[in-house]
């Protein structure tokens, strides 16, 4: 018999790659809005994690729409603030409560981007934008509500399939497919991971149940710009279609727009050393090129 685990959100980008990869081996029940359930009204979710069999829950929703959360910023009773900060609360406490472990997930934009250097999980958080704000504050939700925890964050996702949302990878295979890739920055580090690898981390998590925060992220760090060349070069699309861009002209020329994090590049060391095996950006992208029939 499948371990039942209690989940939220794996409907979205990532969840959804969790339930293809894993489905076989855990029963997951999910949490959804559309059966009635909403975590930022924790009576609507008590019953059901209260009677659960389940020892886990994998919290996965979240308001992830980085530029929408700018737009809400400062307020705390925008869906922003609310999924991730009070949802996530209400989550923790109930975890707690009923004694389930909470696998909580989060995000690189917790950090400000200001650091020289890798950011390791033994750097603090200082969001410099309302999604990393709210994320934040969800991550000190569960530390303080006292249940037992693992935060797993994780960094630019992206996927073969997924037609809801188009991740950062296949927006870029887009636009050299249509010749319109508009200006890449080589001025921002990022540290874009491969959902095939969360799926497989989080089982390893979910057989060892670590307490604490682990980077589950990519191998390989890079600017916007050196990953769509190398985009281009794996699924054999023309070098000249990708375009040098700066994140620090874009900024000065665009005072209205949200804050960028100039450097995420974060180390996933820690998680490693647990015997999680996470791809590099090229091997990434040659099993990303096979499971889209590329040639």
């Amino acid at each position: 018999m499948k371990p039942k685990i209690l989940t939220t959100g794996l409907s979205g980008l990532v969840g959804s790659r969790i339930f293809e990869l894993l489905g076989n081996e855990f029963d997951f029940q999910d949490l959804t809005h559309e059966d009635g359930f909403d975590i930022t009204k924790i009576e609507t979710i008590e019953k059901e994690i209260a009677l659960s069999p389940a020892k886990v829950l994998i919290h996965l929703a979240a308001f992830t729409d980085v530029n929408k959360a700018w737009e809400e910023r400062g307020n705390r009773n925008g869906l922003c603030y609310q999924i991730n900060v009070v949802g996530t609360k209400n989550i923790a406490k109930l975890c707690r409560k009923y004694d389930k472990f909470l696998i909580h997930f989060s995000t690189d934009f917790v950090f400000s981007g200001k650091k020289e250097g890798i950011y390791t999980e033994e750097d603090k958080p200082q969001p410099i934008e309302w999604y990393g704000k709210t994320k934040y504050w969800a991550e000190e939700e569960v530390k303080k509500s006292g249940c037992d925890y693992c935060i797993l964050r994780i960094a630019y996702p992206f996927r073969a399939y997924y037609q809801p949302k188009v991740d950062l990878v296949r927006k870029m295979i887009n636009g050299l497919k249509s010749k319109n890739l508009p200006p890449m920055f080589s001025d921002q580090i990022i540290t874009p991971t491969f959902i095939d690898d969360i799926a497989f981390g989080l089982k390893i998590i979910l057989e060892k149940r670590p307490s604490g925060v682990f980077h589950l992220v990519g191998s390989t760090s890079l600017s916007p710009y050196l990953l769509a060349r190398k985009i281009a070069k794996i699924f054999n699309f023309p070098l000249r279609l990708v375009k040098k861009g700066s994140l620090k002209d874009y900024l000065e020329n665009n005072p209205g727009v949200r804050p960028y994090q100039r450097n995420l590049a974060l180390s996933n060391k820690k998680i490693k050393n647990l015997g999680v095996k996470i791809k590099t950006i090229d091997e990434a992208l040659l099993s990303l090129k096979r499971q889209l029939g590329s040639k």
